[in-house]
This record gives structure tokens, sequence and C-alpha cells, in this order.
């Protein structure tokens, strides 16, 4: 029997690997006890994505459980052992803002958590693939020391510059630079997945995000950008741009082509291996341009405001090189663009109110 274990499974990127996975696997196991609605609010309860995967998979078994809790949590990797084949890591305290507010349950959710994963895989299944869900914010505030150049709607870097092609790879330093508390704690996580892959030899592989975007997310106005700007577009309630007169850019890619990748990586795994993982050159936009597609797509004129002060860290420019990851995987590529993204946020908006 094959089993995958999918942590977050209510959210964005789990929910989609749910999906993806439950037809190659005999059995998934999600966990997710809704942490994200403790994070952001009701509106953002992960609960009816939830029941949702209840409903349509037979093969995918829930439980809701915290990723600290070692005693629960052990339970699972002693009853299925060795049939587990596949960790989809990505549950996670995801704000930088909001992790200032309670770093104590930032780092433990986001590093202790991991560690405990990492510690199971180790002891109950070591031959089975772990891929955990990173973000670009290990690389902290140094992307903003680039040589930027502001333009009409955009910041952008100077074409002189080796990333102007492609974007930034991944042997940028993640050291000696602002992070946030978010960064940190994923800086933690990080690195603890580098090193179960190389000290121990298990298959870890380590994508570290750009804008994860898709239908399926329950946007925040604290995380979830392209969900949430949406959401305000169709019900015309106000949005607050954060700083560098809304001309931060963002790559964006689609929940289905990072789920993709890791199917990709399962089927050829290695050890210890970081790849960016975000829409790169071929999926990006400003502040300004996503709002200008947002009211495109709706019909309806953004109601927003703009505030100077910028968030403690944020990128003001920021394009994911994803060519290691192709190199290594050739026959990857991405599906959806920008725009057939946003147009599947404002159809599930439109749908479901999320």
């Amino acid at each position: 029997m094959k089993v995958a274990i999918i942590t977050g499974s209510g959210g964005l990127i789990g929910s989609e690997s749910v999906e993806f996975f439950a037809s190659k696997f005999d059995k998934v196991i999600g966990i997710d006890n809704d942490m994200r609605q403790y994070f952001f609010g009701a509106e953002s309860s992960t609960n009816w994505n939830v029941q949702r995967l209840k409903n349509k998979y037979s093969n995918y078994i829930h439980f809701s459980l915290d990723i600290r809790n070692q005693e629960q949590l052990e339970k699972i990797f002693k009853e299925y052992s060795t049939d587990i084949s596949l960790i989809v890591h990505t549950a996670a305290q995801p704000s930088h803002d909001w992790a200032a507010k309670e770093p104590f349950t930032d780092f433990t959710v986001n590093a202790n958590g991991t560690l405990n994963m990492l510690e199971y895989t180790r002891q109950y299944c070591p031959k089975a693939v772990f891929i955990f869900t990173s973000t670009n914010k290990v690389y902290g505030d140094t992307p903003n020391f680039l040589p930027l150049v502001e333009k009409e709607t955009r910041w952008e870097i100077d074409e002189s510059h080796p990333y102007f092609k492609n974007g930034i790879d991944e042997n940028m330093s993640i050291d000696h630079t602002k992070h946030s508390l978010f960064g940190a704690s994923k800086v933690a996580a990080d690195i603890l997945t580098q090193e179960y892959g190389r000290y121990f030899n298990i298959n870890t592989g380590i994508f570290r995000g750009g804008c994860l975007t898709g239908a399926k997310h329950s946007g925040a106005m604290l995380h979830g950008f392209l969900s949430y700007l949406m959401l305000c577009a169709v019900t015309k309630k106000e949005y607050t741009i954060l700083g560098y007169n809304g001309k931060q850019v963002r790559d964006n890619i689609n929940s289905y082509d990072l789920v993709n990748m890791f199917w990709h990586f399962y089927q050829n795994p290695k050890q210890g291996e970081v790849y960016n993982a975000g829409g790169g050159r071929f999926s990006n936009c400003s502040m300004l341009e996503a709002i200008t597609i947002c009211e495109e797509i709706t019909g309806n004129k953004m109601n927003y405001t703009y505030t100077p002060n910028n968030r403690i860290g944020d990128h003001i420019w920021y394009i994911s090189d994803v060519s290691k990851f192709k190199n290594d995987f050739p026959a990857w590529d991405f599906k959806y663009g920008l725009v057939s993204t946003m147009q599947q946020i404002y159809a599930a908006v439109i749908n479901t109110g999320k």
C-alpha cells in the first residue's frame, strides 16, 4: 500500500496536493487543525475545504491535530510506517506580520512542527520523499538592495544585472539580512529539511515559494495576496496598499503548477535539494498591475487606499529563477499564467464567496 501524508491539507497547497495525489496513492492522510482560522479570523477558516475533500475522495483520511503535538503525530507515523512514501509538509504560520504578535506560536509551528515531521519520517519511513514548502522570505530583505529601477507601474531590476533575465536564483545568501520573525522560523525549518536530507540521507526537497496562489486559497488581509485582492474587487471592500507606491513586484505560481513540481521531484528525488519555486518571468505583477487585472476581470473599480508604511522586511521586487528546477526536471513546465489564475480565483469568489 502506498500512503501520502499531507500537512495543512485544508490550505491552498495542501488541498491541491490532496487532489493531485488522491488518484496516485492508495491512501492520502490529511493533517490540518484549522490554525488558519486562529491566525486570520473565522472568514479565513479552511474547514469548508476539508469538508469538500472528505466528500470528494473516499481514500482521503483526515486528522485534526496540531503538528506540534508529538504524541498524536507519532501515532500516525507508527500506524502507516513504511507504507508512507510521500510527505508534503505545507502546514505553517504563513504571515510575517502575524509572527510578531506571537513569536512562540510562529516558531513552534514553523520550526518545531517541521522538526517533528522530519524526525518521525526518519524513524518510521526513511525511504519516503519529504517535500517542504519553504518561502522566498528566507532571503530576508537582501533583494531590496539589488539595483532596482522605479517605472510607471512597477519596480524592476536594472537590465544589466544577471537576475534581469530569469530572476533570483538559489545562490542568494540567507544570512546578514532582515527576515521578519516568520522568515527566521522558516529559515530554521528550511535548514532542518536540508540537514535531514544531507546528514541522514533522506530524500528531502525544499521549495522556496514566491506568492503561491489559486482558487482554493482562503485569502486574508495578512496572507493570500491575489485571493484577498480579488475578494475585495468583487465585494468592493476597501483594500490598503502598503508602501513602495504600490509598485512592489511579486511572482505568482498557481497551486497546480507548484504541486506538479512536487510530483516530478517525487519520481526522481534528491537529498536536501533547494529550489526556488515561483511564477518567474512567466507570471508576475506589481500591486498596481494586479489591481488593473482585477478591475478588468470583475468590471468593478477597486476601492483602495495607500499608506507609505511598507511591511517590515517586505520585498520591493522579487521574481524567482526556476531554471534550476527546469534543468533537473525538464518535463515540468508552467500550465497557468497570471491572468488565467486570477480568472480561476474570480470564479471561486463568485461561486463560494471565498
